[in-house]
């Protein structure tokens, strides 16, 4: 299976790929500020490419628990000229993470080949239209109002399900969607862990999976740590996402350990295949 993104393939399948976060936000909850430059961003997209990174991921606005929502053009005038520095300076894919469709497109028209919609095109009815107009990637992510289930991954991959409805329905092709079972979105601590435990019944639905756990507060519960000593957290879970098969790619605030830890898993996983 291959996915495209800003016309790089991604053989699905052969190893995991880095998603690199670049927050241009005043307000992230683990690197609020520290990139809402161009000079920054610049610095940091040039760290992650030399740390080995597969794609970029920009983010205005954050969605940190009790976020305060900005404006579609504040957040516009946040990720456009990010998103077009980094197209015209460096050769790497883009991401949006949004769950606009005024910013989507936006996004689209800068250079961005993937949208990562943290409400599963849920939150704008116009979202799953933008995505199959531009012919662009798409990822899915689990969330919901509340976390009031019956029977946890049942609900969860019902919920998932409907997204991908939505997508197909609006014309966005399979090779351009993948799914996210959400981590810290509409979960308490122990529904995040029992996710994470049972990751591998996403496979079902055929389609790319990303996890993004990176420096998430059931960690921080977990481990009892502050947002900025999380790592080793955060590479546990990539860790288990890998070894259930359940990580195409991987969502990450340090790129190079956990490009390291996933380049050795690799390994192991496919030394069979590569004899």
């Amino acid at each position: 299976m291959k996915m495209i993104i800003n016309n790089k393939e991604f053989n699905i399948g052969e190893r995991t790929y880095i998603m690199g976060i670049l927050n241009v936000t005043p307000d992230s909850f683990s690197d609020g500020g520290k990139f809402n430059s161009l000079d920054m961003a610049k610095e940091q997209v040039k760290k992650m490419i030399e740390d080995g990174v597969d794609i970029i991921d920009v983010g205005g606005e954050s969605t940190r628990p009790n976020y305060v929502r900005i404006s579609d053009e504040d957040e516009i005038n946040r990720v456009v000229p990010i998103i077009k520095m980094i197209r015209e300076q460096f050769d790497i894919p883009v991401s949006v993470d949004t769950y606009k469709s005024k910013v989507a497109e936006a996004a689209i028209i800068a250079g961005a080949g993937l949208i990562n919609d943290v409400w599963g095109l849920k939150a704008d009815k116009d979202m799953a239209l933008v995505v199959a107009k531009y012919n662009v990637a798409c990822c899915l992510m689990h969330n919901r109002e509340n976390t009031e289930y019956k029977n946890l991954m049942e609900d969860v991959k019902n919920d998932i399900q409907e997204s991908i409805d939505l997508a197909k329905v609006a014309g966005v092709k399979d090779e351009n969607i993948m799914i996210d079972p959400g981590i810290g979105f509409a979960k308490n601590v122990q529904q995040n862990l029992q996710v994470m435990n049972n990751l591998e019944q996403l496979k079902q639905f055929g389609y790319p999976i990303l996890l993004g756990t990176s420096r998430k507060s059931t960690i921080g519960h977990v481990l009892n740590l502050p947002v900025n000593e999380r790592e080793e957290g955060t590479m546990a879970t990539t860790a288990v996402g890998m070894m259930k098969g359940a990580c195409d790619f991987v969502r990450v605030h340090d790129v190079l350990k956990n490009k390291r830890l996933a380049t050795m898993i690799d390994a192991i996983i496919y030394s069979e295949r590569n004899k």
